[in-house]
């Protein structure tokens, strides 16, 4: 019966090695380099926005020029 108790032992320990990884997986995973992806300048998200036509040429000149005023 001992035997069955070491066993039990081991299998919680290897859970929670288990638990403890994927935790540390999910929490710490926007540090890796290579999962981060560029986040665009809202001067790029402007110019986006003008060339799919959501805004007019005015609008997209004040918002340039309220933009670049701010650097």
């Amino acid at each position: 019966m001992h035997y069955y108790k070491h066993y039990f032992d081991i299998h919680v320990i290897w859970w929670f090695i288990w638990i403890i990884f994927i935790i540390c997986l999910f929490a710490v995973s926007y540090n890796f380099p290579f999962l981060r992806t560029k986040k665009d300048s809202p001067l790029d998200i402007l110019k986006k926005r003008f060339s799919k036509g959501e805004i007019s040429k005015e609008a997209y000149e004040e918002a340039k020029k309220n933009l670049e005023s701010d650097k």
